[in-house]
């Protein structure tokens, strides 16, 4: 049996919340793998500080990295990233950075300055290469600025669309992504590792998904009733980075002006309209956008809803499939999401489904242990 002073002693090596000691009530079960405190979400509607939506570009056969020749000019697509935009950025821009590198020029045209512009430029001036963005909207505009920023490839083609062609440069761009967001972890851009609590039963698509990829996803465990806080009976433990895309855009922009980098904001209508650019070689990053740009009707927007409340600096872990719900913790909210409507080009919020999300995040949080409250 453990002593007193063996739990003391336990106890004195994990952190503390600012201001707060442990509460005599406080187990093992009430932090993380890593000794983080878990907290309660104090989630009302006087708390509500805005209520968003964007839309994914989906492609049920995944994402499109493609280089298509054009005349004398090259044009290398990378788009449809449907929910893994940010987590895949890096990935599916390392893939369209080798092709644009079996080319003779070094200078190129980037569409795009959301996570996936962004990262194609600042890879291809890595390269030497002299590079302009072209984009209608810039940071904190983008649909990037209303991504959620868990990284976790998840919710990016649907299995029984994809060729094993595909499957391929997924998973040479999850592994290359998983390991340059770690290079970027820190204040500076915004990105931390963080624990994350998918509910068991629920959500299993997922749980196959990170059962296959335990490499990406470490401490991966699950942890019965007894275990955890929350009021249920088992969830799946695993820590993720998470991107903050307030901090983590501007500062590649930063990046990419620093080395350089020239921004133009300008709209194209169509195919030949791009192709008045004076670039010989172009990166396609502009998202659902090609729908219409380069006539891929194959690319269906995915509606996404998200309601964030005031910040809680004490919260630093992520909540998933609460009956299809999910918790963030940021520092300019606490994101709560949310809905994924397929082939819904509505931006504007669905008051009934910002209810659902309120009130499904205050019943669970609600029934949550912390003997620090």
């Amino acid at each position: 049996m453990q002593t007193r002073r063996t739990l003391l002693q336990a106890m004195s090596m994990l952190p503390m919340v600012a201001g707060c000691g442990i509460p005599a009530s406080a187990g093992h079960r009430h932090y993380t793998p890593s000794g983080v405190p878990l907290r309660r979400v104090n989630v009302s509607q006087e708390r509500v500080i805005r209520t968003i939506a964007g839309l994914r570009p989906f492609r049920s056969q995944g994402f499109r990295v493609e280089a298509e020749k054009i005349g004398s000019r090259l044009m290398i697509h990378n788009y449809g990233h449907g929910g893994g935009g940010i987590s895949l950025s890096w990935g599916t821009s390392h893939l369209a950075t080798e092709m644009a590198m079996r080319s003779q020029y070094r200078r190129c045209a980037v569409l795009g300055c959301g996570a996936v512009g962004l990262a194609s430029a600042r890879l291809l001036q890595n390269q030497g290469w002299d590079v302009t963005i072209y984009a209608k909207d810039l940071p904190p505009n983008t649909t990037s600025n209303i991504a959620g920023g868990q990284w976790s490839p998840t919710s990016v083609y649907d299995e029984e669309f994809v060729t094993p062609e595909f499957m391929q440069q997924f998973e040479a761009a999850t592994h290359f992504a998983y390991r340059y967001f770690q290079n970027l972890v820190g204040a500076k851009y915004g990105v931390r590792w963080i624990s994350n609590y998918r509910i068991k039963g629920e959500g299993g698509k997922d749980d196959d998904f990170t059962s296959r990829h335990i490499e990406i996803y470490p401490q991966h465990q699950v942890l019965k009733a007894g275990e955890h806080p929350f009021a249920v009976q088992e969830v799946l433990h695993f820590n993720t980075m998470l991107i903050e895309p307030a901090v983590y855009l501007p500062a590649l922009m930063e990046d990419f002006y620093t080395a350089g980098g020239v921004i133009k904001v300008r709209e194209f209508k169509d195919r030949d309209d791009i192709l008045t650019l004076e670039e010989p070689v172009i990166i396609n990053c502009t998202g659902l956008g090609a729908r219409d740009l380069v006539d891929d009707q194959d690319l269906l927007p995915i509606k996404g809803q998200l309601t964030f409340v005031l910040p809680q600096s004490e919260v630093n872990y992520i909540t998933l499939g609460n009956s299809g719900l999910y918790m963030f913790p940021r520092s300019d909210g606490i994101l709560l999401g949310g809905t994924f409507e397929r082939n819904e080009w509505s931006l504007v919020p669905d008051p009934a489904e910002t209810l659902r999300i309120t009130q499904g995040h205050r019943a669970f949080f609600s029934a949550m242990e912390d003997p620090w409250a």
